[in-house]
């Protein structure tokens, strides 16, 4: 697995000032702690390891979300609650990142030839999310209203993850982050 990036890193400030000012120009996203949500997510999936994070019993990284799904059942595979938890919160996250930065992205991960070919990503968002939500006690207490705005505003927190990919797209066409363009001209 990945090491986690440091709270000083120059990616968490540049992720965050990108999510908030999405945020600003998108009635209805949820507050500042939704958006701190979202920018640590782009964070943490910007390592690959992070984004596949969700592994089987067996320890094969899974990349479909109906394979996550299996994972997360506590009546097929998940071996708790927390598991239940932690998958269904993973495909919450997977699921936003691809539709709202890679929307070109999800029609391949929903190909005729893949397992996710009937799985509607928004709904399977909302529905993870609001699943991961419902563990609202102890060490989840505080994280879970966030989940449920998460849940609540799922198509909202889309069309602000657009903008900041488009926000992206301006300055690596700009050479401020000496990254290529991440989109169609």
């Amino acid at each position: 697995m990945a090491p986690d990036i440091s709270p000083n890193h120059p990616l968490r400030a540049l992720f965050t000032s990108l999510v908030e000012r999405a945020f600003r120009s998108c009635p209805g996203c949820g507050d500042e702690r939704v958006a701190g949500y979202l920018a640590n997510v782009l964070v943490r999936f910007s390592h690959r390891d992070r984004l596949f994070a969700i592994r089987n019993l067996r320890g094969r990284r899974l990349e479909q979300v109906a394979e996550m799904l299996l994972e997360g059942d506590v009546l097929l595979n998940a071996r708790s609650f927390e598991r239940e938890r932690e998958v269904h919160k993973h495909i919450g996250d997977f699921t936003l990142f691809w539709t709202g930065l890679y929307p070109e992205m999800v029609r391949y991960l929903r190909g005729a030839n893949r397992v996710d070919a009937l799985v509607d990503y928004v709904e399977r968002g909302q529905r993870s999310y609001r699943i991961a939500s419902t563990f609202d006690t102890g060490r989840y207490q505080r994280e879970a209203p966030i989940l449920r705005t998460l849940s609540e505003q799922f198509e909202a927190c889309v069309l602000s993850l657009h903008a900041v990919r488009e926000q992206m797209n301006s300055l690596g066409q700009a050479g401020a982050l000496g990254i290529p363009h991440l989109g169609p001209d």
